[in-house]
């Protein structure tokens, strides 16, 4: 209620009020008749079994490897998701759920044979529109990548960087 919009910005009053919220619980916590001043012991030090020494994961992916990857995780799901939208405008949208997982490598158990089959088509157009579904996405992901980046002429750059955050496995 307190907070003006002529007098600075809601988030500057937010971090004012975080401020003085933890000053005021600090100054709380030192005071004498609340046991300021005092050592503070652990109840669960005496009942805690576990080592005192924490060891990282061997097989755990290092924090800057898992944003990476989660980052290039984001990317091909937001082109996936704006490549699905394309052909749900363009009607064409069966086409796009038959051919997908071409783009996504779920086609351990799919042929395209199978694929013409189902979209009446032959396999030699299969081939194509999978080959026109693959280069639209790679044009989506660069779009994306771009959209991230003040300078266009480090898209290539970014790109490399995404297919190895997806590549290493630590």
């Amino acid at each position: 209620d307190n907070a003006d919009r002529q007098r600075g910005r809601f988030r500057s009053y937010l971090l004012g009020a975080v401020k003085h919220f933890l000053s005021d619980a600090r100054d709380r916590d030192k005071r004498l008749k609340r046991g300021g001043g005092q050592q503070m012991q652990s109840l669960d030090a005496a009942t805690d079994t576990s080592t005192s020494v924490q060891l990282p994961d061997a097989n755990c992916a290092a924090p800057d490897h898992e944003f990476d990857r989660r980052w290039a995780l984001t990317v091909l799901e937001r082109a996936l998701r704006s490549l699905e939208q394309e052909h749900s405008c363009a009607d064409t949208e069966k086409l796009f759920q038959v051919l997908k997982p071409w783009l996504t490598g779920d086609t351990e158990n799919l042929s395209q044979a199978g694929a013409a089959t189902e979209l009446s088509m032959n396999e030699a157009a299969v081939k194509v529109a999978i080959h026109r579904l693959r280069r639209r996405f790679r044009e989506i992901i660069k779009r994306e990548i771009a959209e991230t980046l003040n300078d266009p002429t480090q898209v290539e750059e970014e790109l490399r960087h995404l297919i190895s955050a997806l590549g290493s496995k630590s």
